[in-house]
């Protein structure tokens, strides 16, 4: 199993790609995809079909994994 120094809840900051400079709190680690998940970052727009418990469908914002080697822990 592999060990990462970042840890979920963790303040990160990214230092590389379109949200570098931005800090944040890890959500998740995901392991296997050597990626972290962090609140308010690398945010997409998802389709989502109309179901019965949502009528119309429509467009929803969800936080996309960062590759691991692009966020960096910030101290406190």
């Amino acid at each position: 199993m592999k060990k990462f120094k970042i840890k979920k809840g963790d303040n990160v900051t990214i230092i590389a790609g379109d949200d570098k400079g931005k800090t944040g709190v890890v959500l998740q680690v995901l392991t296997k995809k050597d990626a972290v998940i962090v609140a308010g970052c690398k945010i997409a727009k998802k389709a989502i079909k109309p179901t019965e418990e949502n009528k119309n469908g429509g467009f929803a914002n969800k936080e996309m994994p960062i590759h691991i080697s692009n966020v960096k822990k910030v101290e406190e």
